[in-house]
């Protein structure tokens, strides 16, 4: 499998690191280390297969943007699924960015996808496969130990997802895009 993330600045991958870090060793949740390389991140799209005609799609269309602010002040959960989730505020610049990057990619879609435009909830993973108590713990945590978050997505980034008999083991990217300064874009 492959998907399509945004990356976030240098402070905001530490914060979430950290809060990975702690939720790690007080027996809450490994989530961050159950895939080697897990990075911080939102995801935009996810697809089955991708090619080359794709990755070349995808550097036209991000080698021009923008980095995107975000600010993440809110903990969720997906009903029923252990997750517990860091999830901002929708703004305009990222949902158009999600709008145009399924605009221009939608012959690769996933039918089955719960990042299609009118599905997609952006979010950032901070654990998952919670029992109903390690939910409770890991909110409990994470409400102690973190603050509104001033974010930035600073990249744009292709993975394809390794697996291991149908366990996501480990994370790498294909093709990644550095978003510009605004001030610097023409």
């Amino acid at each position: 499998m492959f998907a399509v993330v945004a990356h976030f600045d240098t402070k905001t991958e530490q914060t979430i690191n950290t809060l990975w870090k702690g939720l790690s060793a007080n027996s809450i949740s490994n989530h961050a280390y159950e895939v080697t390389d897990r990075k911080p991140h939102i995801t935009i799209a996810d697809y089955l297969e991708i090619n080359d005609e794709f990755l070349l799609a995808f550097k036209s269309l991000y080698c021009s943007k923008v980095k995107i602010q975000v600010e993440f002040n809110m903990l969720s959960t997906f009903l029923n699924t252990g997750t517990l989730l860091l999830t901002p505020t929708p703004s305009k610049q990222l949902i158009d960015l999600h709008i145009e990057h399924h605009a221009s990619f939608g012959e690769y879609s996933n039918p089955e996808s719960l990042y299609l435009p009118n599905r997609w909830i952006p979010h950032c993973t901070i654990a998952n496969r919670l029992s109903q108590t390690g939910l409770i713990e890991a909110f409990d945590y994470c409400s102690k130990h973190l603050a509104n978050l001033h974010s930035e997505i600073v990249e744009i980034a292709v993975i394809k997802m390794d697996y291991d008999k149908n366990k996501p083991v480990g994370v790498s990217i294909i093709c990644s895009e550095l978003l510009s300064d605004p001030e610097n874009s023409s």
